[in-house]
This record gives structure tokens, sequence and C-alpha cells, in this order.
């Protein structure tokens, strides 16, 4: 049974109870008003009647009645009747005797009690007050009073019928009406269920549940939870799947990675074991055979270093999706960075390093990795380098408000302005680069991590054949006077005492 039909059921029964008894008390009202006029008038009849004792020739006693009349009284309604128990006579009013009808009494002078009762007499009913007569502590009477209730009879039969009728049929409409409504005001339950039998069959995580009603309700709350569980089951589920997608990706690129140095590896080991095996056979001079060994080792090693500098940087990555978090400590910018450049006048380039000094870096800190943000520079110096055949790679450092602006610009090929999104996503390299330099796409996706791990952002100005410009910012940190160390002259120690 479907819950609409078992609300309607239940408020229906609900409501035929309460219709039944407010049917019988209004029934029982009715009845109690109209018979207890009628019972004060049997009463105060009864009042008025005097029995005499009269005593007949063979010395027999019999009972005879006398009824009193009081003004504003109407006495053709009420209908007398005595029946002696000693004699067996009866005695009857006028209006009873024309009838030619007598009231039922009780055959035994024990069972002749006071008090009131219905009575048919050949289809006509009566209400009728009776009182015993007793001598002696003898009843030897029996004097009935009563009044014709033919058309008492007759309204409450109509009343009965009228209310019976009456709550058939309103529990009838009730019903009818009460399932219309309930099948109006489930309906958005009707709804949630063909939503969630959407998304389970089809998947479908874009299916919203439409609004009706007033939003304050049960039914529009628990559709709004439901949406709103809905649209983050979607966003799970598109993260998910690009992240599936991702891993996806990653493994192929990281499998195509790893397959070129492994084959140059492996064609390497097998030209030096078959220059071993066929070393008597081989026309070859020692000289050659040398030169072909110490290239196929530089290659070995070559490519083992390239396998190493990838398997690092999916090292980091893997740690960055673990949720590894970064231990953080002050830092001071200036040591940093002139630490950076001093180091990256080393690495491979066929272009100028240019540094800008910045007097404003004296006294700034920022919280942070030391040696992830060195690898960090040197991820966006190493890819300017890579990517500037010739031309320049410049490292610039601001300080504006309370950020550190750190901009490496290179005058080499650049990108387009479509790529620039892409270029954070593992393995991705523009394709004007493809073929031409060297790498695996990881760096700058390790880069983007650490910059996010240090609460910075990173900024891309770039177009073709004008060169890149990157620039991180990083929060700087209020450090205390006290805790700052004043420069020193060479040779001269400044002591530590009281920090």
């Amino acid at each position: 049974m479907s819950i609409r039909l078992r609300l309607t059921v239940w408020y229906s029964a609900l409501l035929a109870f309460t219709l039944f008894v407010f049917g019988i008390s209004i029934y029982a009202l009715v009845d109690y008003n109209m018979y207890s006029d009628i019972k004060n008038r049997l009463k105060v009849q009864m009042n008025q009647i005097t029995i005499d004792t009269m005593v007949d020739r063979d010395g027999n006693i019999y009972f005879k009645f006398l009824q009193s009349y009081s003004p504003g009284n109407t006495f053709e309604e009420l209908y007398i009747q005595t029946y002696d128990y000693t004699s067996d006579r009866y005695g009857f009013s006028e209006n009873l005797q024309d009838l030619r009808m007598k009231f039922p009494f009780p055959a035994s002078p024990k069972d002749a009690v006071k008090g009131f009762k219905r009575i048919n007499v050949s289809g006509n009913e009566f209400y009728v007050y009776q009182e015993p007569i007793e001598i002696d502590g003898e009843v030897v009477a029996l004097v009935q009073v009563g009044a014709y209730t033919g058309d008492h009879a007759a309204f409450f039969k109509l009343l009965r019928t009228i209310l019976i009728f009456a709550s058939m049929v309103t529990v009838v409409i009730a019903f009818s009406l009460g399932l219309f409504l309930a099948q109006k005001s489930l309906r958005p339950i009707e709804n949630i269920i063909r939503a969630t039998n959407r998304v389970q069959k089809g998947a479908d995580l874009s299916v919203r549940i439409p609004r009706e009603g007033p939003p304050e309700d049960e039914i529009g709350q628990l559709t709004e939870t439901i949406n709103s569980m809905l649209g983050r089951m979607e966003t799970f589920y598109n993260e998910l799947d690009d992240a599936y997608s991702a891993q996806r990706r990653f493994v192929s690129d990281a499998s195509h990675e790893l397959r070129t140095p492994l084959t140059t590896i492996r064609g390497n080991v097998d030209l030096l074991e078959k220059m071993r095996s066929t070393k008597d056979t081989m026309p070859l001079t020692e000289d050659e055979r040398e030169q072909m060994s110490e290239e196929a080792l530089r290659d070995i090693g070559d490519e083992a270093r390239r396998m190493s500098h990838l398997i690092n940087d999916m090292l980091s990555l893997a740690r960055a999706d673990a949720g590894y978090k970064v231990e953080k400590e002050v830092v001071e910018v200036k040591g940093l960075i002139e630490e950076v450049v001093r180091r990256a006048q080393f690495l491979p380039r066929t272009s100028d390093w240019i540094f800008e000094e910045n007097g404003d870096l004296f006294n700034k800190f920022v919280r942070g990795n030391k040696d992830y943000l060195q690898q960090m520079l040197f991820i966006f110096i190493e890819n300017a380098f890579k990517y500037t055949p010739s031309g320049s790679v410049e490292l610039i450092a601001v300080v504006q408000d309370d950020q550190l602006g750190l901009r490496i610009k290179d005058s080499g090929i650049g990108m387009d302005e479509h790529e620039v999104p892409h270029i954070f996503e593992r393995f991705y390299r523009a394709d004007v680069s493809r073929g031409i330099t060297s790498g695996t796409g990881l760096g700058l996706s390790i880069a983007k991590w650490i910059i996010d791990e240090h609460k910075g952002s990173v900024e891309v100005m770039t177009k073709p054949g004008e060169g890149t410009t990157f620039i991180v910012w990083l929060p700087l940190v209020l450090i205390p006077d006290e805790w700052i160390k004043e420069p020193t002259e060479v040779g001269e120690v400044k002591s530590d005492e009281g920090q």
C-alpha cells in the first residue's frame, strides 16, 4: 500500500470516527432536550391524578382516578391508564378510550416499578411514566401516564438517516479529496524517486528535482537537501572522473617517458654484450672498440640520470597526491634568492643570466620550506634556459604590500595563449616544444604544488616568439625586530646571548 493511500485511509478513518462521535453527541443531545420536556409534563400530570378507593356491592375494593386540570396545560396529548391488580380492572382516560388502546403493564405486581419507558402499541410509539400504588407495602394498582411520541420517533428516524447518510457522503468525499491532495502533496516525493532512479540507472548526476510548493516546508527542505547532495555527488564524480582520466594519462605518459630511456639503455647493453661476445670475430680496432664502449656507457649514464630525475619528480607528485604537508619555517628572502642566483649560473644554458639587486629584500621573510622554494625557482629558471636558445633569462624580486613577487622572464620561444591553462598539467608540453627540447612535463606541476603549499599564486604572460614571464607571489611574514640579526663585518662574530 502506497504512503498516500495509507495517509488517506488513516485520515478518513479518523474523520469517520469524529463524525460518529459527533453524530452520537448530536443525537443524544436532541433526544435529551426533546424527551426531557415530555418527562416533565408526564410527572406533572401524574401529580395531578387523585386515586379514590371504592367498594362495590360485592364488597370488592377498586380504585378510581380523578384527573385535575390546571390552566395552561394541554392534556389532549397525554393518555392515562390504571390497572387494579386486586380486581383486574382497567381505567382509561377518554382520549385513550377513544383510541381503543391499552398500555402494556407488568403481569405481576412485583414487577411494577416507578419510572419511564417507551412502548409500542399497534405501531404507535408512546412514552409512558408509571407509578405503582401501594397499601400496607403491597402493590395493588398501577397508574400509567403516556404521551404519544410517534412524531418524535419519525423525527429521530429521519435524524438518524440524515446523520448516517451525511457521514457516509462526507467520508467518501473526504477520502476522494484526501487521496487527491495526498497525491498532489507527495508529487515531489515521486519526482525524487524518478530522479534517483535516473541516477541509479543512467548515472545522470546532472538531474535536479523541480521545486514545488513553499521551500520552507518539509518536502521543499528534502528537495533542497537532495539537490544539494546530487550537486556534491556530481562535483565529486566529475572530479573523480577527471582524476581517473588524469591517472590514466599519467600512467600512459610515464610509461612513454620511461620506455625511451629503457630502450636506449637496453640497446647499449645489447651492444656491449655483442661486442664482448664477438670480440674475436668483429673487425674493430681496439681504439674503435673502446670509443664505442665509452659512448654506450655515456648514453646509459645519461638515460639513467634522466630516469632518476623523472622518478624523483613522480615521487614529489605522488607525495602531493597523498596529501603530504610541507614542513615550514621562517625563511629569509635575501639569502634564499642569493643562493639560487649563485647556483643558477652553473646550469646548462646558451643565454645570458641576469639578476637585478633589490634593497627592499633586506629583513623580509616568508614562511615556507627553503629546499622546496629553491626547487620551485630552479624549475622556472631551468625551463627558461631550456626554451631560450639565445637571448636572456632574468630574475627580479619585488616587494608589494605584504607580498613577495619573484619574476622569471625569458626571451625564448614563448607559447600560445590557449596553452597557458594547461602548462601546469602533468606531462603537458606545449606543441612548439615537443621534439625540440627534452623534458618530462612534470616540472611545472611540481612548481604549482609547491606554490599552493606556500599559500601563493602564479601569473603567466607569454607570446609566441617573444618569450614567457612567470610571476610567483608569496605572502610575507612579520618578524619581531629582536629576532633579526644585524649584518656583521668580515671576521666579526655577533654574540647570540639572550636569543
